[in-house]
């Protein structure tokens, strides 16, 4: 049982991705349709059954690129997409306060 589930993983899963989604678009958008449908529990169980189906395809995304790739590739290639997204939207905003 300890091999399938693994609790430093399932807490710094849970922390990673419960910062990184802080104040993101993705709860934007869920403050937006409560405030929209005045629907709160409807809109927690659609939006929480979109990050599970998103997460399960990462999942298994994760778990097939992992056996032809090796981890620290994978690691170096999202930290360069993460500072590119990064360069691009500080480039498309100065653009958009200088146009």
């Amino acid at each position: 049982m300890h091999n399938l589930l693994n609790w430093h993983v399932v807490v710094l899963a849970f922390a990673t991705l419960f910062f990184a989604e802080m104040g993101d678009k993705t709860q934007l958008a869920v403050i937006t349709l409560v405030a929209d449908s005045k629907a709160p529990l409807s809109v927690f169980i659609g939006a929480s059954a979109a990050l599970m189906a998103v997460t399960l395809v990462g999942v298994f995304f994760g778990g097939a690129i992992t056996k032809v790739v090796p981890a620290h590739y994978l690691k170096i290639g999202a930290g360069i997409l993460f500072v590119g997204i990064g360069l691009y939207t500080i480039w498309e905003t100065f653009v958009e306060l200088a146009g």
